[in-house]
């Protein structure tokens, strides 16, 4: 029996999609926006060492774990990237990740620069963008009105900004913070497109007997 592109026990594996950007561009508000939308997307949610700001609920916003058990959890693999920042580890945890991309929901990691360069060596075919504030005013702005951090804080997430600029090479699309609104749909649409690369979904295709195998390519030199 033939089998369609639209057959539901055919699962296209999800796209692991890195969202980073500096401190108070607004990381949090998009993707919150993105997933009440769009609830077929999961959010990875990441493990730090810090201490919870107020209204943080542990499992939800971050699993929070001290410091040693944060350093066990690196010994035994569990974590598919971490880095320091700030003084605190932050990490990706390595399970359910894994589990809802072989679901084949699409899963988004808001991580650091560091981070989305160590996921990228883990999943090659991984989506990494990166969010932009419209101008550095603004970003101070945003970080101002978010009063979770001291002067000095403040100082060291605005200096940080041009280091954080260095990785833009390693990431495949920038979203401009203009409107959270904009902002979520724009990353949705990215996602979307990512699904539909030939690189992504001809593997499944081809495995469930849909598309034949390809004889060489003619326009190539033998």
């Amino acid at each position: 029996m033939n089998r369609k592109i639209d057959d539901d026990s055919i699962i296209v594996p999800g796209i692991p999609v890195v969202i980073s950007g500096p401190s108070g561009v607004g990381k949090g508000t998009i993707i919150a926006t993105l997933v009440e939308r769009h609830q077929e997307i999961s959010v990875s949610v990441s493990m730090t060492s810090r201490p919870p700001r107020p209204g943080e609920r542990d499992h939800v916003d971050y699993i929070f774990v001290d410091r040693r058990t944060f350093l066990r959890h690196i010994e035994e693999g569990s974590l598919l990237e971490w880095a320091e920042v700030y003084g605190q580890l932050y990490g990706t945890p390595k399970a359910p990740l894994l589990r809802n991309l072989e679901a084949g929901r699409d899963v988004i990691m808001a991580i650091d620069v560091q981070g989305g360069v160590s996921v990228r060596k883990n999943f090659p075919s991984a989506c990494l963008i990166f969010v932009l504030p419209p101008s550095r005013d603004d970003l101070e702005a945003r970080l101002r009105r978010r009063g979770t951090e001291s002067e000095e804080e403040m100082r060291q997430r605005l200096e940080k900004v041009d280091w954080e600029l260095t990785f833009l090479r390693h990431y495949d699309y920038l979203v401009v913070n203009r409107s959270v609104d904009r902002a979520a749909e724009q990353i949705r649409t990215i996602i979307q497109a990512e699904r539909c690369r030939r690189q992504h979904l001809e593997p499944v295709l081809r495995k469930a007997g849909i598309l034949p195998e390809l004889p060489p390519d003619p326009t190539r030199d033998s």
